[in-house]
């Protein structure tokens, strides 16, 4: 009516969403909600596209809970030849253990699977990409020889998508033959050694510890080779047939012995160390 003064409801404002409740895939580029990824141990749920993820977590997912002690720990590099380029590897070593809370890229340590007792460990591709130095190296071979002593299986995740550390030089490269020496002799004693590999997992790594165990598995899609893609079809001059250097084509080849899901592994594994132990 005229005169009336008009009541209007009040304002409300819209209220937000909250931050970080999606992602999206790089893969499939589609966004996922993050709790879903997260239930499937950082998997995307539409393409099966797997996510990096860090040795802590996958130790949490992978072994008992509260059974990892870890070993050869108060290990880091020295950096014997001051590299620099366009970084000091100095300072490239402190702001990677600073980001990740390593000492390196290698974490190992003793712990069990189902019950099963086993000497496991993994390098974390947030920390120079997972390369392997000379303490990456030392890590390894000391593990390895706890697991032939103890005569346990030794399990190692790979996901070093920067190879042998160029940092170091000579003695990084000098890690393929000491971690393969120290498997021959795992090996001699009829120990097992099951080797995941995920995405990348590619250069010094993969020519040596990394392709040599007695079970070889991997994630899907996962980038494995020694040189990349590129590099391989500049150096020889000729196309290469289409994902050839992933998990599924390796595994259609002869080179891998299965292509496992993140969620999967805990059990694959654990029909293994059913099935393989040798008694001592």
């Amino acid at each position: 009516m005229a005169g009336e003064t008009s009541k209007r409801k009040p304002f409300r404002k819209k209220r937000e969403m909250p931050g970080g409740l999606w992602m999206r895939c790089p893969d499939c580029g589609g966004s996922v909600y993050r709790r879903d990824v997260e239930s499937l141990l950082q998997v995307c749920p539409e393409c099966n596209f797997h996510f990096e993820i860090s040795i802590r977590e996958r130790i949490e997912f992978m072994l008992d809970e509260g059974s990892f002690s870890e070993v050869a720990t108060g290990l880091t590099s020295s950096d014997p030849l001051q590299f620099q380029a366009k970084k000091k590897y100095a300072d490239r070593l402190v702001a990677a253990q600073k980001s990740t809370g390593l000492e390196d890229a290698c974490v190992v340590g003793t712990g069990k699977l189902k019950g099963h007792e086993l000497v496991f460990g993994g390098s974390d591709s947030r920390f120079l990409r997972g390369s392997m130095g000379s303490v990456v190296g030392e890590k390894f071979a000391r593990a390895v020889e706890l697991a032939t002593a103890r005569k346990l299986p030794f399990v190692f995740v790979s996901g070093s998508g920067g190879g042998a550390r160029m940092d170091e030089g000579v003695l990084s490269l000098m890690q393929m033959a000491k971690t393969s020496a120290a498997l021959a002799r795992h090996d001699d004693a009829g120990c097992l050694f099951v080797s995941i590999l995920t995405n990348p997992t590619m250069g010094g790594c993969m020519a040596s510890f990394a392709a040599l165990g007695d079970v070889t598995i991997a994630e899907p899609r996962a980038l494995l080779g020694f040189a990349g893609p590129t590099v391989i079809r500049d150096t020889i001059r000729a196309d290469l047939p289409p994902g050839f250097q992933t998990s599924e084509f390796l595994l259609e080849h002869g080179f891998l012995d299965g292509v496992v899901n993140r969620c999967d592994q805990r059990d694959y594994v654990a029909s293994l160390l059913e099935h393989c132990l040798v008694k001592g």
